[in-house]
């Protein structure tokens, strides 16, 4: 039975062997964990894994969904507003909507990461969009024309761009 928006689902099981890994720059990788669709529209999951000297994720908000991150593995930079804080493995950060962030392993770190958006956004598709535009399957104005559609919202931030400079 297909979930429906709001309506309790039963139990979301996924096993290693059956993520999608979809690789959206040749420093990272996404894992699809659990779409709104799978969910009744709770949260949205994957798992983040970036190798030293990823640019990670750009400056960026989000309007209708919280975003939060749990560091795995290794340590992280993220942008929270006009800060960075730096978390290390087992660190949590939750950042509400409309909260201007970006995230990115520290430097001369690898990192992974647990990305949960609640309520769920159905971003498995903007996942694979990434996917496309790093082999040239589409474009970043591809990325710029689904801002809506994925409620993923970017922008400049001179403190970020100061940060992932640091490299």
């Amino acid at each position: 039975m297909d979930a429906v928006a709001n309506q309790p689902v039963g139990p979301v099981l996924v096993r290693p062997e059956s993520v999608e890994v979809i690789q959206d720059g040749a420093l990272s990788l996404i894992g699809l964990l659990a779409d709104a669709g799978e969910t009744g529209d709770a949260l949205t999951a994957n798992k983040a894994t970036f190798r030293k000297g990823s640019p990670g994720a750009p400056a960026h908000f989000h309007t209708k969904a919280s975003e939060m991150f749990f560091v795995l593995d290794g340590t992280m930079r993220f942008l929270v507003n006009d800060e960075i804080v730096t978390l290390g493995k087992g660190g949590f950060l939750t950042v509400p909507p409309t909260v201007p962030h970006a995230f990115a392993p520290a430097p001369g770190s690898e990192a992974e990461l647990l990305v949960v958006f609640t309520p769920g956004l159905h971003r498995f598709d903007y996942y694979r969009l990434l996917e496309r535009v790093y082999r040239g399957e589409a474009t970043v104005q591809d990325i710029r024309d689904s801002s809506q559609q994925y409620d993923n919202h970017y922008f400049d931030s001179p403190v970020w761009s100061e940060a992932l400079a640091e490299r």
